[in-house]
């Protein structure tokens, strides 16, 4: 183990360049990365690592891949994705104790966009690598051969859950349904990548407060309530660490079928 060095300047040197290392790397500063586990990784759909089959259980699109999230996405198996909790948190992954393990065993930060589902048909050891209890991650294949060679189709890795850095900015709402229930899809959420409530207002009203939404699947959540498109929208998000107020999104006269982005986002 490294010694603490007793210069009090060096030791603020040290950590600002810690810090810098692990922002290049994808990691936010608020939240501490979780300790390593062993899990499996797969890849699964088309080469380019792109397109609806990788966020479909989520609730992404092919557009929203692309744009947000690249090819560094993974489904996750079944006790990962949580019944669709698990729909936007970043894990770090590394190949491990295999000789197909790419040299110097690098790793790569991906979004759980998918669910991997079980195979009962096939046993957890040979073919049901999603069933559970298996943590395993079918990753988008560019970042698979990241890790490792393609012809490995399988590998033992070691993860842990890390911050999400998003460069592409603010939190992403995407609206569907009407004017008196609005289902709105939650992406490029960074910090934890996860939400944990969504309440909704209109802007400008005093006397208007906000309703609270419920959680229906993966990125999605479900308002009711008679909200118009007069004015815009005004939505409190929650994850496990913070609560922003995204204010400046979604504008008066929006309509359903249209994303909006916001410049607040979880840091």
């Amino acid at each position: 183990m490294a010694r603490t060095s007793s210069s009090p300047a060096i030791a603020v040197v040290a950590a600002l360049l810690l810090t810098t290392i692990m922002m290049a790397s994808g990691y936010s500063s608020y939240q501490p990365s979780s300790d390593w586990q062993d899990g499996s990784a797969t890849f699964y759909g088309d080469d380019s690592g792109l397109g609806a089959d990788f966020g479909g259980a989520c609730g992404y699109g092919a557009s929203d891949i692309a744009s947000l999230y690249s090819t560094y996405t993974a489904a996750l198996s079944t006790p990962l994705f949580a019944d669709g909790n698990g729909c936007g948190r970043c894990y770090e992954i590394r190949c491990a104790n295999s000789r197909w393990c790419n040299p110097g065993s690098p790793s790569v930060i991906v979004t759980g966009t998918n669910l991997c589902p079980p195979n009962w048909y096939l046993p957890s050891d040979n073919g049901g690598w999603c069933n559970p209890p298996r943590q395993h991650f079918d990753m988008a294949p560019p970042s698979f051969y990241r890790l490792a060679a393609r012809v490995a189709g399988i590998i033992p890795v070691q993860f842990r859950r890390v911050p999400c850095a998003r460069p592409a900015g603010g939190v992403r709402l995407c609206l569907q349904g009407n004017n008196y229930w609005l289902l709105v899809y939650v992406m490029n959420v960074a910090g934890g990548g996860d939400v944990g409530g969504l309440a909704v207002k209109r802007a400008g009203d005093p006397d208007c407060n906000y309703v609270q939404a419920s959680h229906n699947w993966g990125i999605t959540f479900q308002v009711f309530g008679a909200l118009g498109n007069k004015q815009g929208l005004v939505f409190k998000i929650t994850s496990p660490q913070q609560t922003i107020v995204v204010d400046d999104a979604v504008p008066a006269w929006w309509t359903t079928g249209l994303c909006y982005q916001g410049s607040n986002n979880f840091y």
